[in-house]
């Protein structure tokens, strides 16, 4: 069930949502393949997928020896297998809970990840240094009221000549009704400055439901979101549209061969399920 057009305030939608992502992580726990993290060679589908990209904007296409702070990095599988890569990661997210599940599992997996508990929208007073890479994927600044503040964030947490890359679900196909049975738009695409306020006890991921299942969401357009970026001071390098996804927004999806889910093969073209931007501070 959702209602539009929520008037809220952000410290009380940020710790509704907190709440929320708190009573997600043992759900998580189990649907997260997290026993495969014992294999030293094992990364997540996220980050085997994120890689090949970010690389490209790298000092010999690798990610070895280089600063990374990892927002939003929920129970840490993203940021484990970031570190696996080589470098020096730091982790922000703003659930404890997450953050103790992301700790115990890096343990097992003998990497070496600092943690922050903090508001990403207060990222850059929260961690300490400044970094070679700024990651954030996937599912992230939908949870976001204000994308000017969160650029900032980004932009103070780059050293010059640092990369910040993410891919995130696309705002086009936030805006569908995702239990129509067809393409059909539901919510809105642009911002008015209210929240999108869902009452859902189920997770796009795992068997079991949440306690607090109230959360806030705002709609981002890509206009935004890019404008975000560059009044930040960040460069545009890459911008790129897909049609995969990691988890189902619709029942109508069907599951491809990778594990990733798709649209049926008559709308796979029809509507973008990502966008993924790379962008560099000079």
């Amino acid at each position: 069930m959702s209602m539009d057009h929520v008037d809220v305030d952000w410290e009380h939608a940020r710790d509704t949502n907190r709440a929320n992502w708190d009573d997600r992580v043992p759900i998580h726990e189990g649907a997260y393949g997290l026993d495969a993290y014992a294999d030293p060679a094992h990364r997540s589908d996220v980050v085997r997928q994120d890689l090949p990209v970010l690389a490209e904007w790298l000092p010999d296409g690798s990610l070895a020896g280089l600063d990374l702070c990892h927002l939003q990095c929920h129970i840490g599988t993203d940021t484990v297998s970031l570190a696996r890569e080589g470098a020096r990661v730091t982790g922000v997210d703003f659930s404890h809970p997450a953050l103790v599940s992301a700790a115990a599992l890096a343990e097992r997996a003998v990497v070496d990840v600092t943690w922050v508990e903090a508001d990403v929208l207060d990222a850059r007073a929260a961690v300490a240094g400044d970094f070679d890479v700024v990651y954030t994927s996937i599912g992230t600044i939908c949870w976001l009221a204000d994308l000017d503040r969160w650029a900032a964030q980004v932009a103070g947490l780059l050293r010059p000549g640092g990369v910040f890359f993410i891919r995130d679900g696309h705002p086009a196909l936030f805006a569908l009704d995702e239990d129509a049975d067809e393409l059909v738009t539901r919510h809105r695409y642009f911002p008015d400055g209210t929240a999108q306020q869902w009452d859902d006890a189920s997770t796009y991921a795992g068997e079991g439901t949440v306690a607090r299942t109230r959360t806030y969401e705002w709609p981002h357009p890509l206009s935004e979101i890019v404008n975000a970026l560059l009044d930040a001071g960040l460069r545009l390098r890459r911008l790129d549209e897909g049609r995969t996804l990691p988890w189902r927004f619709s029942p109508r999806m069907e599951q491809a061969a990778d594990g990733d889910w798709v649209w049926p093969a008559a709308d796979r073209d029809r509507i973008p399920t990502t966008f993924t931007i790379v962008a560099t501070r000079d």
